[in-house]
């Protein structure tokens, strides 16, 4: 069984988690955590520090001994906030990728919060209802809505505990003035969280990273929470966050360190968070939240498992929850689904009956299907030029379940429909690894052949058969109602770059 590797850099710390995969399921074998502060420079200069970018990859080489004792078979390196923000992020992918191999990739505020979701709504008891998640992290805040597993809707803020402590508190008590400076900014950003998210019938709050477990664990253990000290209370109620919140806005340093459920680490953000987290619950009038040790790392594995294994739970929901994002975005840049369903069969058809022949990657049948439905999202912008406009939507297109690097494949398959042919030093293909090159070609060519199936959307969808032999590859097709003159005239066109990219003949023939 497979054993995944998820690390979360985010802008107060970095997370690892290994997990192996045991009866279609994962079974966590590595938790760690290391405060690094990644994001405290970045949201004072907008550059990371040379401090934290050596903090961090010290952590990150520590990890890298755990994910070889283990035996990791697959890794996946996020980062969220900071580097999104940081002028020099690509200088310190470009250190991290020499120092370690890996490719550090940097999530938007959005997939970031669907990431969260993936991982929480799997495992958390309770999240198949109507429920608000929250996320406060160093950098940013997400909150999602969801409804029986599914994302209704996602907000991301620029509200993180380490951002608003570097900009907003300069001296230690928190000053009034800074703090009232805090708390404006707070409520203007979360009017832009009202428009989105509407929380009316939610039966549950889960929130997640350091901050909620902090306020937690500070209010259980507080009297006026009417706990017992050490018992975790299971729902913290919004009241106490406020009167929480206005308490350690006036305490120094070493009496936040001295709250049980914060520690010294925390403490010097904890303000912020705390902020942040009675702002939220008071404008949205929720009563109070539950706190889930599930976060990124978890939906980050989740989605590994989903995209492996089609056997899991999760594979199901995952493929589904991406297909309607695909969709979804057709329709956003006035494409219609049902006009490009065929072109989508066909070119899964032709994926499968050809398959001797390109031997692509399985996940490859995904990125193509998806590139159908969005071929034509390019005349939202202006018909002429289309595929070069459509590659600019999808590589740069929020899509569910997808990475930069796939979405930038899916991109690269439909922009070559027209006159033009993949070029190594093309836009395109900058951003897609040399050794994939081909297979985009070969995808390329098998989208070309089904758009070339439907020439004509008012006649009945064709009947092809595909069959390979050793020197060329011989394509039947059977005329609908209205012929299919035109589809084979524009089968034959493509004949040259098949050979081209095949090495083989192309017959194309009526039945």
């Amino acid at each position: 069984m497979p054993t995944f590797a998820a690390i979360d850099i985010g802008s107060n710390s970095c997370r690892l988690k290994i997990a192996k995969v045991v009866a279609h399921q994962l079974k966590t074998l590595v938790q760690d955590r290391e405060v690094t502060r990644l994001g405290a420079s970045v949201f004072e200069s907008g550059l990371i520090s040379p401090e934290a970018m050596a903090a961090t990859l010290r952590a990150l080489k520590r990890f890298q001994r755990q994910v070889q004792e283990h035996g990791v078979d697959q890794i996946r390196v996020v980062a969220t906030a900071a580097m999104r923000d940081a002028r020099n992020a690509p200088a310190f992918q470009a250190w991290v990728k020499a120092e370690t191999g890996w490719n550090m990739e940097t999530i938007s505020g959005l997939e970031e919060g669907r990431l969260i979701h993936l991982g929480v709504s799997g495992a958390e008891p309770g999240a198949a209802g109507r429920v608000v998640l929250v996320d406060l992290g160093g950098g940013s805040c997400e909150i999602t809505l969801s409804e029986r597993k599914r994302i209704k809707e996602t907000v991301s803020l620029p509200l993180g505990a380490v951002r608003l402590t570097e900009e907003f508190i300069s001296a230690d008590p928190a000053p009034a003035e800074g703090l009232a400076q805090m708390r404006h900014f707070i409520s203007r950003e979360l009017r832009r969280a009202h428009r989105k998210i509407k929380p009316e019938g939610v039966s549950l709050v889960i929130a997640t990273s350091g901050t909620a477990a902090a306020l937690r664990d500070a209010v259980a253990n507080s009297k006026s929470a009417g706990q017992r000290p050490g018992k975790p209370a299971g729902i913290t109620p919004t009241r106490e966050l406020r009167k929480l919140a206005t308490k350690l806005a006036k305490m120094t340093l070493a009496e936040r360190e001295a709250v049980p459920g914060i520690g010294p680490r925390r403490a010097e953000i904890i303000v912020a968070g705390a902020a942040v987290f009675a702002e939220l619950f008071e404008s949205f009038e929720l009563p109070g939240f539950r706190y889930s040790p599930l976060g990124l790392s978890d939906g980050i594995l989740a989605q590994m498992l989903a995209a492996q294994d089609a056997r899991a739970t999760v594979h199901r929901e995952f493929e589904q929850q991406r297909w309607e994002s695909v969709l979804a975005t057709a329709r956003r840049y006035g494409a219609d689904p049902r006009h490009d369903e065929p072109v989508r069969a066909h070119a899964a058809q032709l994926f499968a009956q050809l398959k001797k022949l390109h031997q692509l990657p399985v996940e490859y049948e995904s990125w193509l299907a998806a590139a159908a439905m969005l071929r034509d999202v390019g005349k939202f912008i202006n018909h002429q030029g289309h595929h070069r406009h459509t590659q600019y939507v999808i590589s740069s297109s929020e899509i569910y379940g997808y990475t930069q690097l796939q979405r930038t494949i899916v991109s690269a398959i439909a922009r070559y429909l027209g006159k033009s042919r993949p070029q190594p030093n093309d836009r395109a293909l900058r951003n897609i690894p040399a050794d994939q090159h081909k297979n985009v070609q070969q995808a390329v060519v098998l989208l070309r052949l089904a758009v070339a199936l439907n020439q004509d959307r008012a006649s009945d969808v064709l009947r092809v058969a595909a069959k390979v032999y050793p020197k060329r590859v011989h394509l039947e097709v059977e005329p609908g109602r209205t012929g299919a003159e035109l589809e084979l005239w524009s089968l034959r066109k493509e004949a040259a770059y098949f050979r081209e990219v095949f090495g083989r003949e192309l017959f194309c023939t009526l039945k």
